[in-house]
C-alpha cells in the first residue's frame, strides 16, 4: 500500500510481525526474489561447527522444520528446512567444522 505524505511516496513494509511505513528504493522494489540454485540443497549460511543433527536420512520434513544446530560465534543457530520432502543424504556429522556455502544435506 502506498501513501503520499509531504510529496514523498511511502510504502508499508512488513517484517515478521511488525509493519513499517518507509520509502522504498528502486533497487529494493526491482529486486529479484531469492531462489536457491538447487532447491533441495541445504547449505551452511555461516562458518561454524555442527553441534547436532536433528534429522536422519529418510526423515520426512516440512518447510521451516529445524534440521541442524550450527554453532557460530558462540551462538547456536538452527538451520531451517527450505522445502518439504524427505532427507535424501546428510553430508556432515556432529563436531565437524564447516565453511560458508558447505553442503550440509539434501532433500528430495
Amino acid at each position: 500500500m502506498k501513501e503520499n505524505i509531504d510529496n514523498k511516496v511511502l510504502s508499508r513494509l512488513r517484517i515478521d510481525e511488525t509493519e513499517y511505513t518507509t520509502r522504498l528504493s528502486k533497487k529494493f522494489v526491482n529486486r529479484k526474489p531469492y531462489v536457491p540454485e538447487v532447491p533441495g540443497a541445504v547449505m551452511s549460511f555461516i562458518p561454524g561447527t555442527i553441534i547436532e543433527l536433528l534429522v536422519k536420512e529418510g526423515t520426512k520434513v516440512n518447510a521451516g522444520d529445524d534440521l541442524i544446530i550450527l554453532e557460530a560465534m558462540k551462538m547456536l543457530n538452527r538451520v531451517k528446512c527450505p522445502v518439504s520432502g524427505v532427507v535424501k543424504s546428510i553430508h556432515v556429522k556432529p563436531g565437524e567444522r564447516v565453511t560458508r556455502g558447505t553442503l550440509l544435506l539434501e532433500i528430495k
